[in-house]
């Protein structure tokens, strides 16, 4: 049988994002994050997914193991709200750095999502992305998702991009928690 997801955005969805983060003692929860992620695993049984460009590996500026470092910082954080991160992709390459072809994975490309559905058996019809930019929302429109934009991180710039290319997201939320809250009404049919 197959599970739904939710697929998330890192920097700037789930923790603060300070640019090109390699410090695990930086690593931060937004505010709501551990009590949103709590509903989304906990009462709705989504798998969370966290699929994420982290373009300062390709450019330097932090390593894979930095990525990860933080990755499993999130996770300890999380502890405390008795959920977990089920699975961290993440895209280390960018176009100017590397090959077309390696940079595929980058979002707004489906690939990290279509590659954890396929490890993970997801239901991508039944399933959800939430993330701060347009990247986000384009990923998850591609991927054939639901969108969620939170006004976090990148959000509140991002908003007026969307509407202007005609990329409008199924909910916009101040925050994560208030993005799961809606997925809770939505995907137990209430409007």
């Amino acid at each position: 049988m197959k599970s739904s997801a939710v697929f998330l955005d890192r920097d700037g969805t789930i923790n603060h994002d300070p640019g090109y983060l390699g410090d695990p003692d930086k690593v931060e929860l937004l505010e709501g994050v551990g009590e949103a992620l709590q509903i989304l695993q906990k009462q709705l049984n989504f798998k969370l997914i966290v699929v994420s460009n982290q373009s300062g590996v390709a450019r330097g500026l932090i390593t894979h193991e930095e990525v990860e470092s933080v990755n499993k910082k999130i996770n300890e954080l999380l502890l405390k709200f008795e959920v977990q991160i089920d699975d961290f992709y993440c895209c280390p390459f960018h176009p100017d750095f590397n090959s077309l072809e390696e940079a595929n994975c980058r979002k707004p490309s489906p690939q990290m999502i279509f590659n954890s559905a396929k490890k993970h058996n997801i239901d991508i019809k039944s399933s959800y992305m939430i993330g701060d930019s347009i990247t986000d929302i384009e990923c998850g429109e591609n991927a054939g998702l639901k969108t969620v934009l939170v006004l976090t991180g990148y959000g509140k710039e991002h908003i007026s991009l969307l509407h202007k290319v005609n990329k409008i997201p199924n909910f916009v939320a101040l925050n994560l928690l208030a993005a799961a809250s809606f997925i809770q009404n939505d995907y137990s049919g209430v409007k």
